[in-house]
């Protein structure tokens, strides 16, 4: 198709090219035009005069208003030819040659054009009474050209659009009831190829755009990263831009349409410093929230690699229904009120937790019937206490050791005591509540914890302006391996009044 188009625009463009033929001595050279009156009303080809042996000079010719001229006095076309010859092209080419010019745009935008495109792709999806059918095969263009301006282009993009959507979207209506997400986002997403590019900017202004190196998909999240070098000092980084890109595949080796990118994220690093959260031989890790790890050598300030963590929820339609500079806005969904409940709001949550790596999964679980405490409401922080302290037969074994693998183009390794943490709270609608992707990493306990063990505690806490999570640790020297004692999440009141629409 590309290639058809490109010959057909080739030979077009040389035969207007092409020098006209010299007209006969004695006959006079056809007008090619519109008419053959100019702007003025009057004459616009002479007649000529032979004076004395020599040509009368001849006026110059008025250009008619429905011809085109290509940049030559013999080279026009009047507006009427080229529309035709527009309406032998597809939707595709029409819409990019409507940006070639202010006429080509004019001509391309023809409103009956566009309904004859968009009835031959769609006339037979449309549904129409039986008593009708016989009429709504005749449409008049003078019933086209009364629509809005650009209303069958646009009826036709949003249709190609919608059909689009409901290919991926009809895979995502499926939920998972542990997880409260759909059970195929990383089917959807492996799908429709799409992947995820890093843009680092300095601060002289200057962009590099990376590719993603690896991904790694578990449950409820994906882990990406980017090596490979292109990264500018550490010290030197003004903000971090994370795309979704979409990748068409080429329908022939020389044609290619351009991949369709959706901003996610735009991280500005001026206000943020990032945390230390752990070493090895060879790297430090840098925690920048809301879920990016940045490596840096040892000993350096270069960046080895960046990491970024990003829950399922809502991914495919932010790696998809974004713009390059604008990120997708996810619409609300309120669960509706009810004022007979006095504690609505605040019980029937349901929580899916997971810590894990690159490759491995360390500790999963979900529970299930949890409660906020209406003494908490004056706090104005409300708790969920998933695994209590004191209750031991909630207490549960992580499995292998908490560690975070790395690896770049040449080296690779492993960093102790970091892991990402996936928790993903549902409210009594079994509709996400609060969804976290996040690096997080193991501090050593000032007081003990419990008693009921002996061994080295230890914390793993994590928080941002949605909510809090806190767990204790207790390191098991004999069996060598850690055991969670404690588990809590934390969030705001005016998070509970603003998604439940209430006033505690």
């Amino acid at each position: 198709m590309a290639a058809g188009r490109g010959e057909f625009f080739r030979s077009l463009l040389e035969g207007l090219e092409r020098k006209p033929a010299q007209p006969a001595p004695g006959r006079q050279q056809p007008y090619r035009g519109g008419g053959n009156s100019g702007f003025g009303g009057e004459q616009s080809v002479q007649c000529k005069r032979k004076t004395g042996g020599k040509r009368s000079k001849k006026r110059p010719k008025a250009v008619a208003p429905s011809a085109v001229n290509f940049s030559g006095n013999d080279r026009r076309l009047p507006s009427e030819i080229l529309v035709k010859i527009l309406s032998y092209l597809d939707a595709s080419s029409l819409f990019c040659i409507s940006h070639v010019s202010k006429l080509f745009h004019q001509l391309a935008n023809n409103e009956v054009m566009w309904h004859k495109i968009y009835m031959s792709d769609f006339g037979s999806q449309t549904w129409r009474p039986k008593s009708a059918d016989d009429v709504a095969l005749k449409v008049d263009p003078v019933e086209v050209k009364d629509q809005s301006v650009g209303h069958w282009k646009k009826l036709y993009f949003r249709t190609i659009a919608g059909q689009e959507l409901n290919k991926w979207r009809r895979q995502l209506r499926y939920i998972n009831p542990y997880t409260g997400l759909p059970r195929h986002t990383e089917w959807v997403l492996r799908y429709l190829n799409v992947s995820w590019e890093l843009t680092v900017c300095d601060f002289q202004g200057h962009e590099n755009t990376l590719p993603q190196s690896r991904a790694y998909f578990s449950e409820s999240s994906v882990i990406v990263c980017w090596s490979g070098g292109g990264f500018p000092q550490y010290h030197q980084i003004s903000n971090i831009q994370l795309h979704g890109v979409r990748r068409e595949m080429p329908t022939s080796p020389e044609f290619r349409k351009p991949d369709w990118r959706s901003l996610i994220l735009k991280l500005d690093m001026r206000p943020h410093t990032g945390r230390f959260i752990g070493k090895d031989r060879l790297i430090r890790l840098i925690r920048l929230p809301p879920g990016f790890i940045v490596g840096i050598w040892r000993g350096q300030n270069s960046v080895a690699f960046i990491m970024a963590s990003l829950h399922f929820h809502k991914l495919v339609e932010k790696s998809l229904l974004g713009s390059p500079v604008c990120p997708y806005s996810e619409p609300v969904d309120l669960p509706p009120a009810d004022n007979s409940d006095p504690e609505f709001g605040l019980h029937g949550y349901a929580l899916h937790f997971v810590l894990h790596n690159t490759g491995t999964e360390i500790m999963s679980g979900y529970f299930r019937q949890l409660s906020f405490r209406t003494v908490q409401v004056k706090s104005r922080l409300l708790e969920l206490r998933v695994i209590s302290r004191t209750n031991v037969s909630q207490h549960r074994s992580l499995s292998g050791s908490i560690k975070l693998p790395w690896k770049t183009d040449t080296l690779e390794g492993s960093v102790e005591n970091c892991c990402i943490m996936m928790l993903t709270l549902l409210d009594e609608f079994q509709k996400p509540f609060w969804c976290v992707s996040s690096p997080v990493y193991i501090t050593m306990a000032r007081k003990t914890q419990s008693f009921d063990y002996s061994g080295e505690h230890f914390l793993i806490e994590y928080r941002e302006p949605e909510g809090q999570v806190k767990m204790t640790l207790i390191w098991l020297k004999e069996q060598k391996q850690f055991f969670l004692i404690s588990l809590s999440v934390y969030v705001p009141v005016f998070k509970v009044n603003k998604h439940f629409s209430t006033e505690y």
